[in-house]
């Protein structure tokens, strides 16, 4: 990638600090990344021969959580998708702005949903939940983690992680991405890439904790100037502090007739 201005110059590449992390970044590639052997059934997968009998019980599986996905989403009205991560526990101030940022949805007339597990997901729904509004999960299955929070009216479990994300994407009209990690990269992500193809929207896309995502600004301004994403992607989302100018945001970029829908439900 070609240098930029925002970029740590060739001696803090080199300092003795950039070292140990380039040490540590490869023990844990080691460690983590390589060594664990993949689970068996994934192994089997990609060792045997598939029958073609085997591919139409998979699909009509997947096809039956996208149908069970639709069934229950369709009846949301306006909503707007928030993805978080499930690390943040209700003692740290990410999650008191994931509660703030739920009850501003609410209190807007916006159906709030999210992956349904616990830490900011938790957080958003809790306070769609608390402020009356309705609060919705989509909760993926997973070996360790997650159950599905307490402040949802509604959840639907998922076994398929992108059954699960086009199910994030479909019902909204806006999304905001508190602070998170890999998942919640892929999730911002995902919608950030429709939006900028032009398969959806283009809805308003808002990174909220603008200390939090300064990192991320950081690397984009570098794919910019790789030459890997155009100028005008540099401002793909909205970077904000405060839960009420989000939703004020929101409010002025959805199209009327989706605002007019809020109206509707406030009379």
């Amino acid at each position: 990638m070609v240098p930029s201005a925002h970029r740590p110059s060739g001696d803090a590449l080199t300092s003795p600090r950039g070292a140990l992390d380039r040490a540590e970044w490869e023990r844990l590639w080691q460690d983590h990344w390589v060594t664990p052997a993949l689970a068996d059934t994934e192994q089997e997968f990609l060792t045997e021969n598939h029958s073609r009998e085997a591919d139409r019980e998979r699909l009509a599986r997947i096809a039956s959580e996208f149908e069970r996905g639709f069934d229950q989403m369709h009846d949301l009205g306006p909503a707007v998708t928030v993805f978080g991560s499930a690390r943040f526990g209700g003692a740290t101030p990410e999650y008191e702005l994931g509660v703030h940022l739920g009850r501003e949805l609410a209190e807007a007339g916006f159906t709030v949903i999210t992956g349904g597990g616990p830490g900011l997901m938790e957080a958003a729904n809790r306070g769609a939940f608390e402020a009356g509004g309705r609060s919705i999960g989509c909760n993926i299955v997973l070996p360790h983690e997650q159950s599905a929070n307490p402040y949802l009216e509604r959840f639907i479990d998922f076994d398929y992680f992108f059954v699960r994300k086009v199910m994030l994407v479909k019902y909204s009209s806006a999304f905001v991405s508190l602070p998170g990690g890999f998942g919640t990269l892929d999730e911002m992500f995902e919608a950030a890439t429709l939006i900028q193809c032009r398969k959806i929207g283009p809805f308003p896309l808002i990174l909220l904790g603008e200390s939090y995502w300064d990192g991320l600004r950081e690397f984009i301004w570098d794919l910019r100037d790789s030459g890997a994403i155009s100028r005008e992607d540099v401002g793909f989302a909205r970077l904000l502090d405060s839960p009420r100018e989000a939703v004020e945001v929101i409010l002025d970029r959805i199209p009327p007739a989706v605002r007019a829908q809020l109206v509707e439900r406030s009379v």
